[in-house]
Order: structure tokens, then sequence, then C-alpha cells
């Protein structure tokens, strides 16, 4: 037998500081991964460059360690979520949120391959992975907080500021950069002007902790404690919540998620912060053009955020993100054949980047509520997290490198088309199993 507790009262203060304390992590991750991914051509000649690679090869071996931090994701999900199961999804926030903006300002002091020779590489992708371990604790913590926060008919909406904050940090890196690269000259931002985008992480993490501090546990997580305080089935199973749900129903969960997010993962990583490596490296274009490019294409992501997730809360999630991945398919090529083409002006190419990135932000807005709908409160950080990051491991992470190991390989332009396209036909195929009225229903106890 389990003790029924009486439902929690929600101000709308605390829902208001749910979505603030949730999202601002995010935006600090998304910050992170943006710099690296637009400084990724400055990065690869102060890391992995002794002078004899080519700009191609120490690009590889600069998405290699990128893609090396991606894979450590997964491992704290897994562990950042069990904790985040156990003992609450504030506290567990609080010290994702202090492991990740340490680890961001640490590569700003990093000596580079001219200082200390190999031993620079390796310093680098060692904090990429202490960086991957703890934003892999991020997500399913802050889309955790977002919907069990949520009222009636609003977590599409409240967990879309997960998505939203992707496409904030992502613009504030893009930002960042831009603004380095238009006040110091390019030997000055080569030599030195790429540190101060990490360093900035110290004072945004200040800002995100003393957010997350003021934040309350959530409802959800409340009443299954509290539920189980007289020491009844309730509270062994919150200490065990891979049992309680089943670990089999669990797996199968995650993989069904990671099917639903690949295109997500793919298409979003490859239009939002891998194209201004590769207008660069592959087109020729100036690092002022493909920085550009990079914010029109997260304006655009940010223009349809939101949008999609109050959407997804009236028509129901699948639809929603149906016609985002079929977009991504009819369209990723020839939007990508636009920007290869020098005729078309840059109204044109800043047009199409743009679309490119709203077609993405269709699937973001919806997404993280269609996860946290797949998994019981017991359950609900750990699997939002592994879904998510073993998903943005394989087809994130690994983007810029199979991308230009590809195009190198093979010489053929239209490779990023065809990497978005191939995910979002699984994807589609996977959300045509979300059940249609899921949007309607509560949250899983």
């Amino acid at each position: 037998m389990t003790s029924s507790t009486p439902p929690i009262t929600i101000s709308s203060a605390a829902r208001r500081r749910a979505i603030v304390a949730g999202s601002v992590g995010n935006f600090i991750e998304w910050y992170e991964f943006g710099i690296y991914g637009f400084l990724a051509t400055i990065l690869a000649a102060q890391f992995f460059s002794d002078g004899e690679q080519t700009g191609i090869e120490s690009l590889i071996a600069t998405y290699a360690s990128f893609a090396i931090a991606f894979f450590f994701r997964p491992v704290g999900a897994a562990l950042f979520g069990r904790i985040g199961d156990r003992i609450g999804r504030k506290p567990t926030l609080i010290l994702v949120l202090v492991l990740m903006s340490g680890a961001t300002a640490l590569i700003g002091i990093l000596p580079t391959y001219a200082s200390i020779g190999v031993a620079a590489p390796i310093l680098l992708t060692l904090v990429r992975i202490l960086q991957g371990l703890s934003a892999g604790g991020e997500f399913g913590g802050a889309v955790s907080v977002m919907t069990e926060f949520a009222p009636p008919g609003k977590r599409g909406l409240y967990g879309a500021w997960q998505s939203f904050t992707v496409a904030l940090g992502l613009l504030g890196g893009a930002g960042t950069v831009a603004l380095l690269s238009a006040v110091l000259s390019e030997a000055d931002l080569a030599a030195w002007g790429w540190r101060i985008a990490f360093l900035l992480a110290i004072p945004l993490g200040a800002v995100a902790l003393f957010l997350r501090l003021k934040l309350e546990e959530t409802p959800e997580f409340q009443q299954i404690t509290a539920s189980g305080a007289d020491g009844s089935d309730t509270a062994k199973a919150a200490a065990q919540p891979v049992v309680r749900a089943g670990a089999a129903a669990t797996a199968k969960a995650i993989l069904l998620g990671i099917g639903r997010l690949m295109g997500w993962s793919a298409a979003g990583y490859t239009f939002l912060v891998v194209m201004p490596s590769y207008l660069q490296s592959s087109l020729n274009a100036s690092f002022q053009e493909a920085l550009i490019s990079t914010v029109l294409a997260n304006a655009g992501f940010a223009a349809t955020i939101l949008p999609a997730g109050w959407l997804s809360d009236k028509i129901g999630r699948r639809w929603v993100m149906l016609t985002g991945t079929g977009l991504i398919v009819i369209l990723a090529l020839p939007l990508l054949n636009v920007l290869q083409n020098p005729d078309l002006g840059v109204g044109i190419h800043g047009l199409a980047v743009f679309v490119a990135g709203a077609v993405v932000g269709m699937i973001a807005g919806p997404g993280p509520a269609m996860l946290a709908e797949m998994f019981p409160t017991s359950v609900r950080y750990t699997g939002l997290g592994l879904s998510y990051s073993i998903s943005n491991a394989v087809f994130s992470g690994s983007a810029g490198l199979i991308i230009t190991s590809l195009i190198a390989s093979t010489g053929d332009l239209d490779v990023p088309a065809y990497y978005v396209m191939a995910t979002c036909v699984v994807s589609a195929i996977a959300i045509g199993t979300l059940r249609g009225n899921a949007h309607r229903t509560e949250l899983r106890k």
C-alpha cells in the first residue's frame, strides 16, 4: 500500500523561476558548444597544429576532440540523472552548473601547442570530457523542472524554453565571437582574443548559480518523496528509480527517444554550428560571412521554437514534429545548393540559412515535452538525459567530424544535406509512433 498526498499548490512566481532557472544553465551549455564550433578553425591552429598538418587535417582533429567530449555526455546523463531522480532536481542542477561553467572557463586559460607541444590537445580534450560529463546532466534536469512545473495544457510551451535557450546560447556565442572579431585584428583574435569568449563563463555561471539557488524542488518530485516519507513502497521506489519503472521498459523508451531526436540533433548541429567551418573550408567564405550566416540560421531557429511548442499543446506533438522533419528532408539539398551558388547574392543566402534554422525549430519546440511524457517521475531525469545525450553524442557531436571527413575524402559538397536528410527520415518514422493525445494527459507518476 502507498500513502496518498494532496496536490501541491504552485504559485505563478514558482513557475516563472522554474523557466528561468531551468533555462540559464542550458544557455551556458550551448554558448560554450557554440563558441567552440565558431572558433574551430582558430582552435585547430592553436591546439592541433604543429605547423606540418594541413588546415583540414587540424580541423578534423579539432572536431574529433569535440566528438569525444560529446560521447561522455551519456555518462554524465546516467550519473547525474540517477542523482537527480534520487535526491532531487534542484541540488543536482546546481552541481552540474558549477562543473559545466568551470570547465568552460578553464579552456580559456589552457596553454597552446606552441607552448607545451602535444600536451596541449590532450589537456583540451580532457577539459572537454569534463565539460561533456557535466553538460550531460543538464538537459534531463532542466526539462524535468520546466515540464513538472508546467500548468495543464502548457507542457509544450514550457519545455520549448529549453530549446529556445539553445538558440539564445548559440546566438550569444556567435555574437561574442563576432564582436571579438570586429574589435580585434585577426592576429590578436587568433593569439589571445579567443580566450575571452571562454572566460565569460565565469560571470555567466555566477548569475546562473544565483538563480538556481532560488529554485524550488519540483512538485512531482516532492509528491513521490512525501508520499513515501513513512517508509512506504513509494519511498523505496524513489530510491531505486530504474527498478520501479522497469529496466527493460526504460531502455526501450530511451531507444525510441533517441530515434525521435536524431534528426533534430543532426540537422540542428549541422545547420547551426558546423555551418561556419563548412562555409570557410569548403565554400571559401570569410570568417565574418560565416558568422553572419550562423546568426541568421539561429535567428530562424529561435523564431519557430516557442510557436511550435505552443502549437503542439493544441494539436499534439506528432504533427508539428513530423512537419519539421518532413520539411528538412525536402528542403535540405535545395537550401544547401543555394548557399553553394555565389551568383544568388547575400540576401538569398541569408534567407536560405534562416529557413534552415526555422524548420529545425519546429522539431525542437515540442521535443522536450514529448520526451518528458515518455518517462515516469522516478526515472524522468535519467530517461530524458540519456535519450538526449546519446542522440547528441552520435548525431551532433560527430556531425562536424563526419561531414568534414566525408567532404575531404569524396569532394562532394552536398554531404551536409545528405546527412541531415537520412537522419530525419529515421526520426519521422519514430515520431509517427507517438500517441496523438499524449499532450492532453498528465505526466506519468
